[in-house]
């Protein structure tokens, strides 16, 4: 309780300073990184309500930059409402998400958010929201209709290689797992191997049968 009202008065602070000097876009970030930190600690149900409550403010609709934000509060939501299995919830927020994507066509870069809000970024998100429902067919099928090179950051591209690691192992198709964890190896080597579901999913390739010595070769450079 204590760090929940430690983030609570973090926010709130912000939110006010934000409003003060009449800056929407500034309110709309302060919520995203507090639902960031929200959702760090375990509270889905925090996250969805920080992020929907902030994506209704109308000062967000006036410019492509609060469309943007709109869009990365809501693509948070739709992840949470994943997280927490309520897969119509997540549909219904993909869809509204997909529709400010479309919208705006191209990348919109926002100063405060380095991957700015594109489709590429959206349909990245929508792969692991499909996972978190528990359906990896649904993850992989979205992971086919988006080419990893249209992602704008080395880091992007290995999340993505990560998630569809994850589908892949979920659906037991091991060979094809362990070439996606080391396609992530290649954009990005050390956040790869720093990544939690990297190492649990290797931990797990280990245990029930065969290896390889790519396998084992990519655990002793991840596994501590």
């Amino acid at each position: 309780m204590r760090v929940e009202l430690l983030l609570r008065l973090r926010a709130d602070r912000a939110r006010q300073m934000a409003e003060a000097a009449g800056r929407p876009l500034t309110v709309a970030e302060a919520a995203r990184n507090l639902a960031v930190l929200a959702r760090r600690a375990g509270w889905e149900e925090q996250v969805l309500s920080i992020a929907l409550n902030a994506a209704d403010d109308p000062g967000l609709r006036a410019s492509s930059s609060g469309a943007a934000e709109r869009g990365l509060l809501i693509q948070s939501a739709a992840y949470s409402a994943a997280r927490l299995g309520d897969r119509e919830g997540m549909r219904e927020l993909t869809d509204e998400a997909a529709a400010i994507a479309k919208e705006l066509g191209g990348t919109t870069a926002l100063r405060d958010h380095g991957g700015g809000f594109s489709p590429a970024t959206f349909q990245l998100h929508g792969i692991s929201a499909e996972f978190s429902t528990g359906d990896p067919s649904a993850a992989l099928a979205a992971a086919r209709a988006l080419p990893p090179q249209s992602l704008p950051s080395v880091e992007r591209r290995a999340r993505y290689y990560t998630d569809v690691a994850a589908a892949l192992a979920q659906r037991g198709r091991r060979d094809e797992c362990v070439r996606a964890l080391l396609a992530a190896e290649h954009q990005a080597p050390q956040e790869t191997h720093s990544r939690p579901v990297v190492r649990y999913l290797i931990s797990g390739l280990l245990l029930p049968g065969r290896t390889t010595p790519e396998l084992r070769a990519l655990a002793a450079r991840a596994l501590p």
